[in-house]
């Protein structure tokens, strides 16, 4: 996680070269040479017990027994709250600390987090590490540096043999793509068996209002109590799974205490780097963190939930069995009374999802619905599969709301960066939430490993369905809406008849999309 090993990685340009029968053998070759070893046999091994002492035990075992057979819950739509929710509980945790994660940046706010995880496990903290291996890969020095670290684990989901350089990637995605295919979208963060976070955000600057250009609108739900039980277990399914490796084992080489001892130099640098920043007066100033630090988080607690998690061997199932999400959320649409509300950043209902949603609507259901505006999407190409079903849902009497794209980048402040993209995954049912990483999509139902917890509570239905109205007034989205059967934009003072704000590649490579047959992989 070093400074420098944040890679992205250009395949379309990998792609264009294919073209060439040349590459193409060598590709093969490549993809030949780098073949996945057989995992290592290794024990299962269970979450440590929930810890008595310490600053989060002091905490929450009080409230627990103060509400027995219920769990405690609290929405956490600030990004710098939810920044604050994980540093301070690394810093606090005496046991243990569980982090699963799609996406782990190197920038400031992840090298930081990295920093306090390190921090743990010198004091004796158990922490282990689970990430995608598509993002993990760019950062595999980092993440095996922190393995050498005696207790500290990490594990990497469905990995690539070859752990650098872009042709062996593309050479493993050229004979290997239907494995490499499906990916760990699963996010959790769990303190010492007493407190967990699951939501929708990954861990790097845009997702903790840190970045001083867009940042997402995203939701965690913070749990305590029975909950996080659940939330456990689950992380023990995918850590003792076969589908993830020890990165000991794929990189034996780069897991050194030469390697720990430089990385941490550059963590301990990102301490320097966060002082001269804005982002520390926000820390310092934001009254969110500071109820965070006093202890003064407000939790609505309820016996009524349910955490849901796919298999982390989904791909092995057959299709209509990979969802344990959907399958968990469907009986819900079908049983709303009066409201549905969705909150979904790549939206691609498909025609059973658009006959759900449609049939809640005439049944009398209020159904609305928000979504990336197609400016405002970081996915085009998943903008181009929603396009296709837009009409059909305003028909349907569905309300339909696509958020604005990001202004001019403002620089740190209380109220975040101007810029936005939509990254919330969450559906209010009547007076139950809906919060986690599932994307109303064919990726998330079929492709990719998700979760997410349902909760029963007016209170929590109720600020949720606060942050939908807030979230789709004018200033911040596009109502959409049909007239005379042409689609229109408004956001009450102006009218568009196309896609508002797009560019030209943007609606280019949208229409793409939506008359290409790739809808199973948006």
């Amino acid at each position: 996680m070093a400074t420098g090993m944040n890679v992205s990685y250009d395949l379309s340009g990998a792609a264009r070269c294919c073209r060439s029968l040349a590459l193409v053998v060598l590709l093969g070759v490549v993809a030949g040479c780098a073949r996945l070893p057989p995992r290592a046999e290794l024990p299962d091994e269970p979450a440590l017990p929930a810890a008595t002492e310490g600053v989060i035990a002091g905490r929450v075992v009080p409230l627990t027994t103060a509400n027995p057979g219920q769990s405690g819950f609290h929405l956490v739509s600030d990004g710098t709250q939810a920044y604050a929710l994980r540093a301070y509980s690394a810093q606090a945790a005496t046991r243990s600390l569980d982090i699963q994660t799609y996406i782990w940046h190197a920038d400031l706010t992840g090298r930081l987090l990295a920093r306090q995880a390190l921090q743990a496990a010198d004091r004796g903290v158990r922490v282990r590490i689970l990430v995608d291996d598509l993002d993990a890969r760019a950062k595999n020095a980092g993440l095996a540096a922190l393995d050498a670290h005696p207790r500290i684990e990490v594990r990497l989901y469905n990995p690539m043999a070859s752990r650098s350089g872009k042709l062996g990637m593309a050479g493993e995605f050229s004979t290997g793509f239907k494995r490499l295919n499906h990916r760990m979208h699963n996010k959790s963060w769990i303190a010492d068996g007493r407190m967990a976070l699951v939501g929708g955000r990954n861990l790097g600057n845009e997702y903790f209002n840190a970045s001083d250009g867009a940042n997402f609108i995203d939701l965690d739900m913070l749990m305590v109590g029975p909950v996080v039980d659940a939330a456990a277990s689950n992380f023990d399914r995918f850590w003792n799974s076969p589908s993830n490796y020890p990165i000991h084992q794929l990189s034996p080489e780069a897991v050194s205490d030469e390697k720990l001892e430089r990385l941490r130099t550059v963590l301990e640098a990102s301490v320097e780097e966060l002082a001269g920043s804005g982002y520390a007066t926000v820390l310092r100033e934001d009254p969110r963190v500071q109820d965070i630090i006093d202890g003064g988080t407000q939790l609505h607690w309820s016996g009524t939930w349910r955490f849901v998690s796919d298999d982390p061997l989904k791909a092995r199932l057959p299709l209509e069995k990979r969802s344990e999400v959907v399958a968990a959320l469907l009986p819900q649409i079908a049983g709303a009374r009066q409201r549905l509300l969705v909150i979904s950043p790549y939206f691609v209902p498909g025609e059973r999802g658009t006959a759900e949603l449609v049939g809640a609507a005439g049944r009398g259901i209020d159904v609305r619905i928000l979504t990336n505006s197609l400016a405002a999407n970081d996915v085009a190409a998943v903008h181009g599969g929603y396009s296709r079903y837009r009409r059909d849902l305003l028909e349907g009497g569905i309300g339909l709301w696509e958020l604005k794209p990001s202004g001019t980048p403002a620089k740190f402040s209380l109220a975040g960066s101007s810029g936005s993209s939509l990254h919330t995954k969450a559906m209010i049912v009547d007076e139950g939430v809906f919060v986690g990483s599932y994307n109303l999509d064919p990726r998330s139902t079929s492709l990719n490993t998700e979760q997410g917890v349902l909760v029963g509570h007016p209170a929590l239905a109720s600020e949720l369905a606060l942050l939908f109205a807030r979230q789709t007034a004018p200033d911040h989205a596009w109502s959409v809406t049909l007239d005379h059967g042409d689609l229109r934009w408004s956001d009450g003072e102006k009218t568009w008849t196309g896609d508002p704000e797009a560019t030209g590649s943007q609606k280019a490579l949208a229409w793409l999309m939506r008359i290409l047959p790739v809808e199973s992989q948006l």
